[in-house]
């Protein structure tokens, strides 16, 4: 299928969105972007218009032709599975099942524990202070991050990545949440394995352009 008709709605610093847009440039796949402002005119996310688009009112969105996708994993596994360039998984079950742990313990046990609908719930149902939702926030990095590392330092599959020697969906995951996690000033000394694959991540293009300060809508 061609490429030529990729859409993205992406916020800047969406760490979901932020996944995916490192996955489009990792596969060399051209895509526009479509801004979804978080947090401006109540959240544009809960507009008429994008929540006909996405029912969950959440980003990213990806429009391919007549496919309309949701949810970053879903997202960069059918990219995967449709277009050519690296592959985001290794080409072994055991592998696939590693990388897919390494990147689940970040979409599903990490990030949506401190999302922005979740702090926005603390703050204007509950009440909860802002120190308050801040330690949760760093709790629970801290506690997968703990993991993962240990992950990553026991097992031999890590390599100059996650998983080997080049970038898969573990390192679209991983980067975003540190970004995060030091938006939250979560000590990363403890982590040492996640700090050098990041830096091996970064030295790349493909993760130098999907950067939140580099996309268009950056503010």
């Amino acid at each position: 299928m061609s490429a030529e008709s990729l859409e993205l709605f992406s916020y800047w610093r969406s760490s979901a969105a932020y996944r995916v847009r490192i996955g489009l440039n990792l596969k060399d796949l051209p895509y526009d972007i479509t801004p979804v402002h978080l947090v401006r005119d109540g959240g544009q996310q809960h507009s008429e218009g994008y929540a006909a688009l996405n029912p969950q009112e959440l980003v990213p969105t990806l429009r391919h032709g007549e496919q309309v996708l949701h949810q970053s994993m879903a997202i960069l596994e059918y990219l995967d599975e449709v277009f050519g360039g690296p592959s985001l998984l290794p080409d072994d079950a055991a592998g696939r099942a590693r990388v897919r742990a390494l990147a689940q313990l970040v979409a599903c046990d990490i990030h949506p524990l401190n999302n922005l609908r979740v702090m926005q719930f603390f703050s204007d149902t509950w009440n909860v202070p802002q120190v308050e939702r801040e330690d949760w926030t760093r709790h629970w990095i801290q506690l997968g991050f703990e993991a993962m590392e240990r992950m990553l330092v026991e097992s031999v599959e890590t390599g100059r990545f996650c998983h080997g020697d080049t970038p898969t969906l573990a390192d679209c995951c991983l980067v975003p949440q540190l970004y995060n996690a030091r938006r939250f000033n979560v000590d990363l000394g403890p982590y040492p394995t996640l700090v050098r694959i990041e830096a091996a991540c970064m030295a790349l293009p493909a993760f130098e352009a999907a950067k939140p300060e580099n996309q268009p809508d950056a503010v």
